[in-house]
């Protein structure tokens, strides 16, 4: 089976970085002398227990943009990740959107109408920073309405002092290595040889992983749904069979996992390899994890390909026309160097073209590389399909149990529900 993949064009020539910053900083100022208060609703990214909150991003960020335009005020509101997207459909819902918000999904409220575009907001220099692929999947019929503002790509991670305890010279290219070294773990008495997260925080992250290493996917070349292929069974099939019955993801059943509790594992040094982002890279060299780093392990080979995840910003329309403001605020918060402090904060990648070339020539930077270097072949959830959102919750609640009893069935089940949901 083809599977839909969105590539990365050939970068933009090295000094357009540069132009383009300039550009969206000197064009960042409104020329409207009315007063304008905009209200934006933002995902935290941080957790308050730890004082790193998003609040703190945003707060600085409104207070330098307002300093430039005092025509414009900015009232941000923060949410965290569980109620955030909740948050906007119950304020779209009463009437009340926010002209600005960045969560998880845009598809159907470009499909009601509700969003400005691309070509609304940005100068066509600025809309030529952005990368191709993730354009691509901020597109409904040729037209950009969902502005990446985050991205992330996914890599395997290996403890590699477990791996040297339980002889184990390098990481696993193929499915066979991974149910190999999961055993030789086992032995070596480690809790979680691997953690597989199949709960409903982000079960379909970990399963779209598999289903690549198989050649499957979410979707064909042409969108249509694709749960219950041959490839697609096979990589839930081989899970069973070659982990799950053996004992080698630990003492919890995988459909009921989350990727914090895996996570927590590896940092704690009780789980040796797990599919992992950016961001836990960096909390594992603070914990002091010997932590390895590899390409996805397939079932003939190491992939080509791997997860590609990306957050959205979008601008709604009003019945009090903002849009110069939107404009001006969006400009401002996509410049190079707003961008890459919030990236810099949080361990994520850019999307941009001139945040990704600026990453690039950071040594600060240098573990990043190595992600920044999948985002080309990364595949993305069908975000730009409406029916994607219910899929997707579907999918979180059912996709865990095909480790668990009949993978044809519930794979099955699931491109019903899928197939249900299109054209709706």
């Amino acid at each position: 089976m083809n599977v839909q993949r969105r590539r990365l064009v050939s970068l933009v020539a090295a000094g357009l970085g540069t132009v383009l910053a300039a550009t969206a900083l000197s064009g960042c100022s409104a020329k409207s002398d009315k007063d304008v208060t905009l209200h934006m609703v933002a995902a935290d990214y941080g957790d308050p227990k730890t004082h790193n909150s998003s609040t703190t991003y945003w707060n600085d960020l409104v207070k330098a943009f307002e300093k430039r335009n005092p025509h414009i005020k900015v009232d941000v509101q923060v949410v965290d990740w569980d109620h955030v997207d909740d948050k906007v459909a119950t304020m779209v819902k009463a009437g009340k959107a926010p002209d600005i918000a960045q969560i998880g999904s845009y598809a159907d409220y470009a499909a009601d109408g509700l969003l400005y575009s691309a070509d609304d907001i940005f100068s066509i220099s600025m809309q030529a920073d952005f990368i191709p692929s993730l354009v691509s999947a901020g597109t409904i019929h040729r037209v950009q309405y969902g502005i990446p503002w985050v991205s992330s790509s996914r890599l395997f991670f290996y403890n590699k002092g477990l791996f040297k305890e339980a002889g184990i010279k390098r990481a696993p290219a193929t499915w066979a290595d991974v149910a190999h070294d999961a055993a030789k773990l086992k032995e070596h008495g480690v809790k979680v040889p691997y953690g597989l997260p199949l709960g409903t925080e982000e079960a379909q992250a970990e399963s779209l992983m598999w289903m690549l290493g198989a050649s499957g996917g979410y979707t064909d070349s042409v969108g249509g749904y694709t749960f219950d292929s041959v490839e697609n069974v096979a990589a839930f099939k081989w899970l069973k069979d070659n982990l799950v019955s053996k004992g080698l993801t630990g003492p919890g059943d995988p459909a009921k996992t989350n990727r914090r509790t895996v996570f927590a594992d590896f940092l704690a040094g009780d789980a040796g390899m797990l599919n992992g982002h950016p961001t836990l890279l960096a909390q594992a060299k603070a914990a002091h994890i010997d932590v390895g780093v590899a390409a996805l392990p397939g079932q003939k080979g190491t992939t080509d390909s791997t997860l590609g995840v990306a957050d959205w910003m979008m601008a709604f329309k009003q019945k009090d026309d903002h849009l110069a403001a939107d404009s001006a605020f969006l400009r401002y918060v996509y410049s190079a160097e707003n961008s890459l402090k919030f990236l810099d904060q949080y361990g994520l990648l850019p999307v941009t073209t001139s945040a990704l070339q600026a990453m690039e020539r950071n040594p600060k930077d240098a573990d990043m590389r190595q992600f920044l270097e999948r985002l080309p072949a990364a595949v993305f959830y069908p975000v730009d399909k409406t029916s994607w959102g219910p899929v997707s919750d579907q999918v979180k609640k059912l996709i865990g149990t095909a480790v668990d009893g009949d993978p044809k069935q519930v794979l099955g089940t699931l491109q019903r529900f899928a197939a249900a949901q299109v054209g709706k």
